[in-house]
């Protein structure tokens, strides 16, 4: 599948609230299979439509552990509930990073690329990424909640850890 390109900040898009999906079909399939392959490219663990210069509600999850990839198509944040503070990034800022304080745990409704309505909770990093992308959906930029700056040579200190 194609990589697409990704869009960085400053671009309206990114702060744009995106419309609702209304078509389940193989375009929307498709779109979501080239998602996947521009993430891995970029070595991210979640990718927003607006991130690829479209203003609709689909963004995909992939953390690399066993609970897979999770397409979001018009997701809703259900619940939350407890409190985390960790390092972000967003494939739209490169090279930049920040602490985020979020939800620890997160209830969404979304559906899948055939329109079939679901249900996911999640906790910890998965909730995490999961708030980043919906954040994204809404044009929220995850700069926007970024208590600290982390240099590079931070950043270094946390990996190793």
């Amino acid at each position: 599948m194609p990589v697409l390109p990704i869009v960085f900040h400053p671009n309206e898009v990114l702060e744009k609230e995106c419309k609702r999906v209304t078509i389940f079909d193989k375009k929307l399939r498709k779109l979501l299979d080239n998602m996947y392959d521009t993430m891995i490219e970029a070595d991210g663990v979640g990718l927003a439509a607006p991130q690829i210069g479209l203003d609709i509600s689909v963004a995909i999850v992939d953390i690399g552990d066993d609970s897979g990839t999770i397409e979001l198509v018009n997701p809703e944040i259900l619940e939350t509930n407890g409190i985390e503070t960790d390092i972000e990034g967003c494939l739209s800022f490169p090279n930049l990073y920040g602490t985020v304080t979020r939800p620890a745990y997160v209830k969404v409704k979304a559906q899948d690329r055939k329109g079939k309505a679901y249900t996911i909770e999640a906790e910890g990093f998965l909730a995490r990424a999961i708030q980043h992308e919906i954040d994204h959906l809404h044009g929220v930029l995850f700069t926007s909640k970024v208590e600290r700056y982390i240099e590079a040579e931070e950043l270094e200190r946390y990996e190793v850890e």
